[in-house]
């Protein structure tokens, strides 16, 4: 009996330390960011700020642990009386995986093919220009994935060979997107439905991807990010397999499916390649009786990578000699202190600083944006000494901590703090329009393609999706829309799994919490940078619902 009371004693203890180190950071993230967002600048020496963070850690505490509550006991209560009627509907219909299959792959394309038509060719934005212009001039850098530039550009400069037209060759690459899209998410929901996930829950995730507008903008956009997170989501999948299966490691269609989807996220984005670097050895650690075979997996994977994206470098010539994508948090921290501290730089240290970022450079710091000081950085100058820059920057660090860590949290703080309105392009003029209150997606169609609406009033409505802030002012629904709000409900939802002990169910969340701490060190904050927050939502509340993973 005493046992027991212990036992459900040490049980509470650890439920209120994981809360209660759930509800500080969240508390952290409200009352850090409300101020980054007002006032662009947190003052940690303001005593207010300390006791409201206390106060809030207290009652979020209690309110998480409630949430718990209940949530646990939806959870024990079993299959609700919907899932069962859903059932009885399905044996009623007497449909087949491969109908089921068909019926969802052809229910998002419809879903999507409205708009597609209606923003005719495509959302062709976001370095598509840049892209296409390299493969059309045969001249290449590493600035972006060349898997994707060869892609996006090659299908457009052979169907304008074909037609001498370029919206033809940006709306098939656009066709292609939607078929892998379509392709990735109905093995998504076959994967759930041999799960046995409610058919409730798969029908409420069909409509999310099909219908929800920022899924719907991406998977019409010709960036790397659809490609890149869909190829993450195959690999989350496996990595749910991993937790929750022993047969994982004997079957090889996962095994194959672990090594491709690694392997082209690495392609598609360099941050994708340092976070499954990182997620290696964490693997390793969690998978102790299998680790020999996990290492040949995760080695072919990245084998794959590098000799892909080496060979396409070495015969395509590529420029690989930029370093200000690596750099865009040092760039902001030393602009930002030019701008604010100015009395940190000695006339030694400017002379240093003005090789690298001249005075009209430093001029263009925004505090949430570092491309205007970013993109005139002298790449040359740093390359011939590293270590002089990198001095450069820890002794003005030593000097102005607070200025570095403000500076860094204004380029990042809208992919943790929930109420943020995106908004970082504000007053920039680009091909077909000028950013007034809001940025949240680059709605317009680059040079060489031209917009021609099928369906102009509903291309209205995504212009107004893109470029208004109604949405983010809207409560809820804004949280919806927000990347910062998207990211708490993961780590709400693997502090419960956590608390539950259900660690199995906790693996395809390490890619998502490792690509997430590597957009923090990005230039600035954008939807498009943490995609998969809403392409995956259908996997994860699947995974709230599973009882597995003990």
């Amino acid at each position: 009996m005493r046992e027991m009371r212990n036992g459900k004693k040490r049980n509470g203890n650890r439920s209120r330390l994981i809360a209660g180190v759930f509800s500080f950071l969240f508390s952290v993230a409200i009352l850090f960011g409300g101020r980054l967002d007002s006032v662009e600048n947190v003052d940690v020496k303001d005593g207010t700020l300390w006791l409201l963070l206390v106060a809030c850690t207290v009652i979020f505490t209690g309110l998480v642990l409630f949430l718990w509550r209940l949530m646990d006991g939806m959870q024990h209560r079993g299959t609700s009386s919907a899932g069962k009627a859903a059932r009885k509907i399905t044996a009623l219909f007497h449909v087949t995986d491969a109908q089921a299959d068909a019926a969802v792959f052809l229910f998002l394309l419809l879903c999507w093919l409205p708009v597609f038509l209606a923003v005719y060719p495509g959302f062709f934005v976001y370095d598509a220009q840049d892209e296409y212009v390299q493969v059309a001039t045969r001249t290449f850098s590493t600035h972006h994935p060349l898997v994707h530039v060869l892609l996006l550009g090659g299908i457009i400069c052979a169907v304008h060979k074909l037609t001498d037209s370029y919206n033809p060759g940006i709306a098939c690459y656009m066709v292609f997107q939607m078929a892998v899209a379509a392709g990735v998410f109905t093995f998504l929901f076959s994967y759930l439905r041999k799960k046995r996930t409610p058919l409730v829950l798969r029908l409420i995730g069909m409509v999310w991807l099909g219908l929800f507008p920022t899924v719907v903008m991406f998977t019409l956009c010709s960036a790397k990010d659809a490609l890149f997170t869909l190829a993450l989501l195959l690999l989350m999948i496996c990595l749910l397999e991993m937790g929750t299966e022993e047969t994982f490691f004997e079957s090889g269609g996962f095994r194959l499916l672990f090594v491709c989807s690694g392997a082209a996220m690495m392609l598609l984005r360099n941050n994708g390649f340092y976070a499954f670097l990182v997620m290696i050895p964490l693997l390793l650690i969690l998978k102790k009786g299998h680790r020999a075979q996990l290492f040949i997996l995760s080695a072919c994977a990245v084998a794959g990578c590098l000799l892909i994206n080496g060979g396409l470098k070495m015969a395509l010539h590529a420029d690989d000699s930029e370093y200000q994508e690596l750099l865009t948090v040092p760039i902001q921290q030393l602009a930002r202190t030019y701008k604010y501290a100015p009395e940190a730089f000695s006339e030694q240290d400017l002379e240093i600083l003005y090789e690298v970022l001249d005075e009209e450079a430093l001029s263009l710091y925004t505090p949430r944006l570092s491309d205007p000081v970013k993109y005139r950085f002298d790449n040359g100058a740093f390359a011939k000494d590293k270590g002089r820059y990198a001095g450069l920057w820890l002794r003005t660090g030593m000097k102005k901590p607070l200025v570095y860590l403000n500076a860094w949290w204004m380029t990042s703080y809208g992919f943790w703090y929930p109420d943020t309105v995106i908004n970082v392009y504000g007053g920039n003029t680009v091909f077909t329009f000028t950013y007034k209150d809001n940025s949240y997606f680059g709605y317009e169609v680059e040079l060489p393609g031209v917009r021609e609406s099928k369906i102009p009033w509903l291309d209205e409505v995504y212009r107004k999706l893109s470029l208004e802030v109604w949405k983010e002012k809207v409560p809820v629904v804004s949280w919806l829309f927000s990347p910062g709000a998207m990211f708490w409900i993961y780590a709400f939802l693997f502090a419960w799994l956590l608390n539950s002990r259900r660690y199995g169910l906790l693996y395809p969340f390490l890619p998502v919490f490792l690509i997430w701490l590597t957009v923090l060190l990005g230039p600035t904050y954008l939807p498009r940078y943490v995609l998969f927050f809403w392409y995956a939502l259908p996997l994860f509340l699947a995974v709230a619902r599973m009882k597995g993973g003990k």
